[in-house]
């Protein structure tokens, strides 16, 4: 990168509203393409937004006329773009009749495509152009126009793709744009070839637009920027046909860190758009999706967690802070002190050393058993250990509990009371009533009489996951003082087992020392 690369502005045109409604299954309301037109602009603030093809329907006709209306009240009218075609009026009057006043044409930018698509010849493609781009200036529209294929075109017939910019650079076009239709170009292809255009045709002003369709989008924009282009099309969350296009996040990330370049974008506001998209979309994003994926600042190894916390050794300029978001260390079964000690600093909770061993014992023991531990799991945890006394005289060695609509629930145990296995089965109305009923069997023999169950309560973390853990409290009748014990547990019908067995231990513990 050289020192005049460096001071480069590059800007960034959003096709989210036009390129990325072609990914199947999607299509955005009226007010939902209204409102994503109006945080790309204001919001995130990219420079430029195309947001419809013409004369697709009467829907997308009010959609960008409520757009540019929007647009020219803010003075931003001149940054939204319609996609027309090469058919004289037709666009050009949809487009002037919803309020936009750019019009991005689309011509063949391969001979291919001209010949088997149109079934005409250069020269005739170039007149039906000019007669369209002089009409859409008469009616005051600013004209930038698409080479449809213009990899294949380029990597076909050159000639062809030359000349159909000689027959169209004195019509006064504005922006010259170059897509890579189907994601076929590395990045030495797309270096060589952009550098081939802009070396031919220096003073025109030419935009990239890449698809992803190789998995070298981001990677072509590099490569496009190297050769001298200075605006790139891109889509939030990578919306787009097949493969999609170029990720707007990921771009814009490596054009500043990677290549030193300048931005006009609020980064702090990509995450905003990122979930506004995936949920007008229906189209969810992977959680390790770069910069914008839940999981994507967090560290799940304790080595990682440890580093962090004794001097930031794997944090790197790409910080969560930066887009508005926080790093997070996972809890479970490879969690250490360290990833422990995060989480209880944000949460604001002070533990003893033994007190923290034992907590990290049994977030590594759920961990073998649940996916994912989260910090709000973390206070029932705690809550459990530090009521927990560890008397084993009664251990669960297997429990099998089925329920199902309209039947009797049924339960099958298998305990060791004081080294000695024994085995029962219970019924019931429901998971635990059958549990009760199967364990009461087996300490019967013991001269074990259970006691009336006063209260239960059932807590999950604040937000409620479907995969949360479950804190069950269950109140005991005493003698003279009724009994509360705790259990912990990602299935709801377990934890109050463990809080039954907790209570059993007890009673047996006293009665023992008694």
């Amino acid at each position: 990168m050289n020192s005049g690369q460096a001071t480069r502005h590059i800007q960034l045109l959003d096709t989210t509203l036009r390129d990325g409604e072609q990914t199947q299954g999607v299509s955005f309301s009226v007010n939902e393409k209204v409102n994503i037109a109006r945080a790309l602009l204001q919001s995130l603030k990219v420079d430029r937004i195309e947001v419809a093809s013409a004369c697709v329907s009467a829907g997308e006709k009010d959609a960008v006329s409520k757009i540019t209306a929007w647009a020219a009240s803010e003075g931003l009218l001149d940054r939204v773009e319609v996609l027309g075609f090469v058919d004289y009026k037709r666009s050009v009057d949809w487009i002037v009749e919803a309020g936009c006043k750019v019009i991005n044409l689309l011509s063949k930018g391969s001979e291919k495509h001209c010949r088997e698509q149109l079934g005409k010849d250069l020269n005739t493609h170039v007149a039906d152009i000019a007669r369209t781009v002089d009409y859409a200036q008469s009616r005051g529209l600013r004209v930038n126009m698409y080479l449809e294929d213009w990899s294949n075109g380029y990597r076909d017939n050159k000639d062809y793709v030359f000349g159909l910019i000689e027959g169209t650079r004195n019509l006064g076009i504005s922006h010259f744009l170059l897509p890579d239709t189907l994601g076929l170009l590395s990045p030495r292809e797309v270096k060589a070839a952009l550098t081939d255009m802009l070396v031919t045709f220096p003073d025109l002003e030419f935009d990239f637009h890449p698809h992803n369709d190789y998995g070298l989008a981001t990677a072509n924009v590099m490569a496009a920027v190297e050769a001298g282009i200075n605006t790139i099309h891109c889509t939030i969350n990578c919306l787009g046909e097949r493969a999609g296009n170029a990720s707007l996040a990921e771009v814009a990330v490596v054009l500043k860190d990677k290549m030193g370049m300048q931005l006009s974008i609020d980064e702090s506001r990509i995450t905003v758009l990122s979930r506004m998209v995936e949920n007008f979309s229906g189209k969810w994003i992977a959680a390790n999706t770069p910069i914008v994926g839940a999981d994507v600042f967090t560290q799940t190894a304790g080595i990682h967690a440890d580093g962090d916390l004794k001097g930031d050794l794997y944090v790197s300029k790409l910080g969560p802070e930066r887009f508005a978001r926080k790093r997070v260390y996972a809890l479970g079964k490879m969690s250490g002190k360290a990833s422990l000690l995060n989480n209880l600093e944000e949460l604001g909770i002070s533990l003893s050393e033994d007190d923290q061993a034992k907590v990290l014992k049994r977030i590594v023991k759920l961990g073998d058993s649940k996916q994912q531990i989260t910090s709000e799991d973390l206070p029932f945890i705690i809550a459990d250990v530090m009521e927990s006394r560890e008397y084993q005289h009664i251990e669960l060695m297997n429990c099998y509990i089925n329920s199902g609509m309209d039947v009797e629930s049924t339960a099958s145990v298998r305990v060791s009371i004081e080294g000695e296995e024994f085995q029962g089965s219970g019924s019931g109305n429901g998971g635990f009533a059958a549990f009760i009923d199967a364990i009461e069997k087996i300490l019967q023999g013991k001269g074990f009489v259970m006691p009336a169950l006063l209260d239960y309560e059932v807590h999950i973390p604040r937000g409620g996951k479907t995969n949360a853990l479950t804190e069950c409290i269950i109140t005991w009748q005493g003698q003279g003082k009724d009994l509360k014990t705790r259990g912990v547990d990602s299935n709801q019908v377990l934890a109050a087992v463990k809080a039954t067995l907790r209570m059993i231990n007890i009673r047996l513990h006293n009665e023992a020392a008694g």
